[in-house]
């Protein structure tokens, strides 16, 4: 038989505002004093095999080796990318992604720390900000990324922007943000923090 690969467009789209991004106390003093560091592009297939694993509370992945082999293949044309966070020595969440000009389509993301993939979200809503993105795309919400200020709009407003995102001439670059710590020590801006 032959799988077929549905294409999954959901009316609402979750999308992060990247100036709107609401970071808790709690998690402003884990950003700070947790010793993580947030890499991009380290660790790859290690990040696509955590999200792939199944989870307690699920049945299966929709995750499967196909699709993995071809996210790899994304990943070496330039377009996948993945966000790490250790600490110490340990990968310990992350997640991955597609860009295409201006905008990134989160795809998953796992931890094994808690706040592991919020301060991974964090890093990389500062990234895609300071390399001149417009459009974060999450496609669905769950209740932490709401609660750090994901928001719906409609199918039609979401492909508006998002034909505007993709002819933006900006690139992903490499995050270069090193420690977690340092990296937001004063330098989180009012509208980056609740």
């Amino acid at each position: 038989g032959v799988d077929l690969l549905a294409w999954f467009s959901p009316d609402p789209r979750a999308i992060f505002e990247l100036d709107q991004l609401h970071i808790s106390r709690r998690l402003r003093r884990r950003l700070r004093n947790g010793g993580y560091k947030v890499t991009t592009n380290r660790a790859f297939d290690r990040v696509m095999a955590s999200c792939a694993a199944p989870r307690e509370d699920e049945a299966g992945t929709w995750i499967t080796p196909d699709l993995a082999t071809a996210y790899r293949r994304l990943h070496e044309l330039g377009y996948a990318h993945s966000v790490e966070v250790w600490h110490r020595e340990e990968l310990v969440g992350g997640l991955y992604g597609v860009s295409i000009g201006g905008v990134f389509s989160g795809e998953s993301m796992y931890h094994r720390h808690r706040d592991a993939s919020k301060i991974a979200i964090c890093h990389l809503v500062r990234h895609l900000d300071e390399q001149g993105f417009t459009l974060f795309d999450i496609q669905q919400s769950s209740l932490h990324c709401s609660m750090m200020g994901a928001i719906e709009i409609g199918r039609d407003e979401y492909l508006q922007r998002l034909r505007t995102a993709t002819g933006q001439d900006v690139s992903f670059g490499e995050m270069n943000h090193s420690e977690s710590g340092t990296f937001f020590k004063g330098r989180i801006p009012d509208r980056l923090s609740s």
